[in-house]
């Protein structure tokens, strides 16, 4: 018959359930610190980007869209 192998039972250490959550908070703040945030001239520049870049892409989509419901009407 097979000898059954021990295994041995050694005590896990359990973490107290606060202490996960605080470390994780810590890291946060510490990767918060590294972020380089924008100047405020920057900001205002990508935002005029952004927002010129939606404008001219809506007027094409809207001109597409103005051809194609035309042309549907001609087929019908």
């Amino acid at each position: 018959m097979a000898k059954k192998k021990e295994v041995s039972k050694k005590p896990v250490a359990k973490e107290k359930k606060g202490s996960g959550i605080k470390k994780y908070f810590r890291s946060v703040v510490s990767e918060m610190k590294k972020v380089t945030w924008p100047s405020r001239k920057e900001l205002i520049n990508s935002t005029i980007v952004v927002l010129t870049f939606i404008l001219i892409f809506s007027v094409i989509v809207g001109i597409i869209d103005f051809g194609l419901g035309t042309l549907l009407e001609l087929i019908t």
